[in-house]
């Protein structure tokens, strides 16, 4: 691989992990089938995620680049969720305080690896919809906030070193005995990170247009208290700009999912689900992505 190609190589990585959020989701605001139903006003949640992905190929304009790039994450994510009424609407305050480790490998494993506290999260829903009705409808907005491990100066980091806001919504749906849809849209819009590394190991400014994603899952009622789930998701968009410069690395990325959801009390759930990238436009690739979470209704 010529020298030219190296350094787009690095470049690309550069952005890709500069922009990659380790929070519950990559890139877009990515749910779990039922995360838009209601609950009574009242009622508390503890959620743990436990997420490990293998990213094992990247992707410049489409095309991959032919270097062995690998990058690995394992993230720990602890959310609190509060259910209350406000003007006849549900509504769940909440936050998501995750922690992570990146770990480079293969030709990209003179980066090294790095860990600590990602960007916390808070986060809101308000539902059109009362508990209980079949139909579901809720809009939520989720905001990041810098306080994520961050060097400038380091390949490999936790935090983006900006604010994001993300706005969304959600929709369930059945559509057959004891089958249920959920549609879910979202856009995300980014804050400026004045302190990106300018590929010299100089201050430069990266801005980011915004992401546009939507998502589907399908739940199949197995039992009372199993369900088996498949998700197809897209996202697009999100070019950045560093230095002013266009960087042409606008996302079209599709994924799917698969996976199972267990009561196994009347107010704990374990859900665990396979995650894989199908198409990537810019890069990594992910190969395969586990996520495993822990719900506690109180």
């Amino acid at each position: 691989m010529n020298t030219q190609h190296w350094m787009r190589a690095l470049k690309l990585v550069a952005l890709t992990v500069l922009t990659m959020q380790l929070g519950t989701t990559a890139h877009a605001i990515d749910v779990e089938g039922g995360d838009y139903t209601a609950l009574p006003a009242g009622t508390d949640l503890a959620v743990l995620y436990g997420q490990y992905a293998q990213r094992r190929s990247l992707y410049s304009q489409g095309d991959r680049v032919p270097i062995d790039a690998r990058l690995d994450s394992d993230v720990g994510v602890l959310r609190l969720v509060h259910y209350t009424e406000v003007g006849g609407h549900i509504v769940n305050p909440q936050i998501f305080l995750p922690y992570g480790r990146l770990s480079a490998k293969g030709d990209l494993a003179a980066l090294g690896h790095e860990s600590g506290a990602a960007d916390i999260i808070l986060a809101a829903s308000g539902w059109f919809s009362q508990p209980g009705e079949a139909v579901q409808d809720g809009l939520a907005g989720y905001v990041w906030l810098p306080t994520g491990d961050y060097q400038r100066t380091r390949a490999l980091n936790l935090g983006e070193n900006r604010w994001k806001l993300a706005v969304q919504y959600g929709h369930i749906q059945p559509i057959a005995d004891g089958v249920l849809l959920d549609l879910v849209g979202d856009v995300t819009l980014f804050g400026a990170n004045n302190d990106a590394d300018d590929g010299s190991g100089g201050r430069t400014r990266l801005t980011q247009k915004p992401l546009f994603a939507l998502q589907s899952h399908l739940r199949y009622r197995a039992s009372p208290t199993v369900d088996l789930r498949l998700g197809l998701f897209y996202t697009a968009g999100g070019e950045t700009r560093l230095g002013g410069v266009d960087q042409d690395n606008r996302q079209s990325t599709s994924k799917f999912n698969l996976g199972v959801g267990w009561f196994v009390r009347p107010t704990t759930q374990l859900l665990a689900m396979f995650n894989r990238d199908l198409g990537v436009r810019d890069g990594f690739r992910e190969s395969q992505r586990l996520n495993l979470r822990l719900l506690q209704i109180f």
